[in-house]
């Protein structure tokens, strides 16, 4: 029998607005308060039904497509989870293999992989100005294609990580935080430092820092942006968040010291990402595909990353947190100071203590990317996540 919590998290959900049917989900600023506590909700509903051993299938054939032109280990795995448990198979488009080699059109693609696709994933996240874009891109050839009558329904779009946002892993980031603390409502006054760490690799996107001070700052928390000087995210994402934090009651502050954001923190979540300018700079040359350039901009970068090395999370940090107990957080994988790397973002010492609370904060990532899948592709979604409970109430019997 489904357990009283899944009975409460339904009854919860079906008092939210989720008018995300038929709908992209590209950037989580672009959907309303309610919406996202629909996609937190729902989430948390579909792992409990896991945990307690229930199918929350609702698809009988469909595609669910994927396009990851970056690597990738949990989004990736947490994609192919989600198309899975809702009963679509999946498919991923290797462009390498695909006519986009030969020279095949944006538009020309996003049609021909369509025809029974109820979903498209997509990660394009090494070219600034580029990766959103292409998403919009491949959006607007799929209205056309519906248009025409060449599609009989035009799939959801689903950002797995782009240039600007990456919503799957922010959301899962808010959902942990939401089941750490109780509810949404217990994060108001909570302070989360998002500090830049030291990594020995350069070009690492901006999306994460960003994803998080454009979502956290939505529901009153106190967001400490942190970064040495000089390595600031995408100006029009960093007004955002304080226009927020302004609306939500919280606050938001960019200061360039590791320990100011430490201080008194509930919070820390120490993430290595490349300067703005460098990854203007970057996608330049990867446009006009200048390895020459790249090795020299690679090696200037670690240059001046190496002069920030004691941007690292360790025990005297968070020994400034509150109560010296914040909890850490990562989107993962760390590096890791003498275990993945000589010098990282944080000391072995911290990481282990905290290595287990971030594998649960990325176990959420499956269940919100199923959440969007669900409420963008679901015309009454609270009906049949009812559906869904009375049947596995019958197999309880």
């Amino acid at each position: 029998m489904p357990s009283p919590a899944i009975h409460d998290l339904a009854a919860a959900f079906q008092g939210l607005h989720t008018g995300l049917f038929q709908k992209d989900f590209l950037l989580t600023w672009e959907h309303s308060d309610q919406e996202i506590e629909a996609v937190l909700t729902l989430a948390e509903t579909l792992k409990r039904l896991h945990q307690e051993g229930y199918s929350y299938r609702v698809f009988d054939t469909g595609l669910a497509i994927s396009i990851f032109r970056d690597h990738s280990t949990r989004t990736r795995f947490s994609f192919a989870s989600a198309t899975s448990a809702l009963g679509l198979s999946l498919s991923e488009l290797d462009e390498a293999k695909s006519q986009v080699a030969h020279g095949e059109t944006v538009r020309e693609t996003a049609n021909m992989i369509s025809f029974l696709a109820e979903v498209i994933g997509i990660r394009d996240d090494m070219f600034l100005g580029e990766g959103n874009t292409y998403m919009r891109e491949v959006g607007d050839a799929l209205t056309d294609g519906t248009k025409q009558g060449v599609l009989h329904r035009r799939p959801s779009i689903i950002n797995l990580q782009c240039d600007i946002d990456h919503p799957t892993q922010s959301l899962a980031d808010l959902a942990w935080l939401r089941s750490h603390f109780g509810s949404l409502e217990n994060l108001k006054g909570k302070k989360i430092a998002m500090t830049w760490a030291y990594s020995p690799s350069y070009g690492k996107p901006l999306s994460v820092p960003q994803g998080v001070i454009g979502l956290m700052t939505r529901f009153g928390m106190n967001v400490s942006l942190a970064y040495p000087e000089g390595y600031g995210l995408i100006p029009d994402v960093v007004e955002l968040a304080g226009r927020n934090a302004a609306a939500s009651g919280g606050s938001f502050e960019a200061v360039n010291s590791m320990e100011a954001a430490f201080e008194g923190a509930d919070i820390v979540y120490p993430k290595s990402w490349a300067p703005y300018h460098v990854m203007q700079r970057r996608t330049e040359l990867l446009r006009k595909s200048d390895k020459e350039g790249l090795k020299e901009l690679e090696k200037e970068c670690l240059a001046n990353n190496a002069k920030f090395k004691s941007w690292e999370c360790d025990r005297a940090k968070m020994n400034m947190t509150k109560g010296g107990k914040a909890l850490y957080m990562h989107c993962l994988p760390a590096d890791i100071t003498d275990v993945s790397c000589k010098a990282g973002e944080v000391s072995a010492e911290v990481f282990e203590e905290y290595r287990i609370p971030t594998y649960h904060e990325a176990s959420y990532k499956p269940f919100v990317i199923s959440a969007l899948m669900f409420l963008t592709r679901l015309p009454n979604p609270g009906r049949t996540l009812g559906e869904i409970i009375e049947r596995a109430r019958r197999l309880s019997l």
